[in-house]
């Protein structure tokens, strides 16, 4: 009942490549020892220029990833007061608004502007402006706190509700190009 090497190993369900058991592999399997000391690197590099070197490009990706995902929003590279659901609401619905604040620095360009004309009537009326703007974008961010704490309280409830007025008004005070996290909705796409 012998049965020939062709006959098991069509049984077994493969085929034995009559080149790959001639020609081997050409060399004895490397032992434990001679693969572990092939893995060992020493943790400081003995060329102390390509060791610096090494260490600033990995630092600069690190760098790069993280800007990347502060830009994109990305939770675990936001600073801690910008993290959580509810600061994420705020920002989210102060960037789906027009604030009167996104026009302050704008303004203010054209108010320094305005005081290198010589005529004192024309520097007055631009500093009146800027006052009156100010108290302006102040009332509208006063507006806009009250009306984000009454969101958060109608969806998270009124007890989890966190302090986030202020947040709300210096994130409503910048120019939306200049905001980070980047604005992640559309103008007029409210969250809720």
């Amino acid at each position: 009942m012998a049965k020939t090497q062709g006959s098991t190993g069509s049984q077994a369900g493969y085929e034995l490549n009559e080149d790959s058991i001639s020609s081997g592999k050409g060399h004895p399997t490397p032992t434990r020892k001679e693969k572990q000391a092939a893995r060992k690197r020493p943790l400081v590099s003995s060329d102390r220029t390509v060791a610096r070197k090494q260490a600033r490009e990995q630092m600069q990706s690190q760098r790069e990833r993280a800007r990347v995902g502060l830009a994109a929003g990305e939770e675990k590279y936001l600073p801690i007061r910008d993290r959580g659901p509810q600061k994420r609401y705020v920002r989210d619905f102060v960037d789906a608004r027009f604030s009167i604040g996104e026009l302050m620095i704008p303004l203010m360009f054209v108010v320094i502007i305005l005081t290198f004309i010589p005529s004192p009537e024309v520097q007055t009326i631009g500093i009146v402006a800027l006052w009156g703007f100010f108290i302006v974008a102040i009332a509208d961010s006063v507006f806009l706190g009250f009306q984000v704490t009454r969101r958060l309280a109608a969806k998270y409830g009124a007890d989890k509700v966190e302090k986030v007025r202020f947040y709300a008004a210096m994130r409503a005070l910048q120019l939306r190009l200049m905001r980070l996290p980047k604005p992640q909705v559309k103008r007029g796409a409210y969250p809720v």
